[in-house]
């Protein structure tokens, strides 16, 4: 009975930490922060993804939300790697 209105709260909540990660990524003044910020984003877009999934009640957005993890993680990776080394591929 009230699973359909927690589900659009929680949606919500996300999406306003969606756009609140996007100011980080715009207005903050170096490049760590930027990295975490978009780090952050990804979570925040798969929670969404799979809250969504949770509401239409299907089971493409989970597959959808583990390749989004999967390069996420990934990117996050490279742009630390370019941090401390100054080039992603030795």
């Amino acid at each position: 009975m009230i699973l359909p209105y927690a589900l659009i709260f929680a949606t919500g909540c996300f999406c306003v930490a969606l756009l609140m990660n996007l100011w980080c990524v715009i207005m903050s003044s170096g490049v760590p922060e930027r990295i975490l910020a978009l780090d952050t984003m990804v979570i925040n877009f798969i929670a969404i993804l799979v809250l969504y999934g949770i509401i239409e009640g299907t089971a493409v957005f989970f597959e959808v939300s583990i390749l989004i993890a999967m390069v996420g993680f990934i990117s996050t990776v490279a742009y630390a790697r370019f941090m401390l080394r100054g080039n992603i591929i030795e």
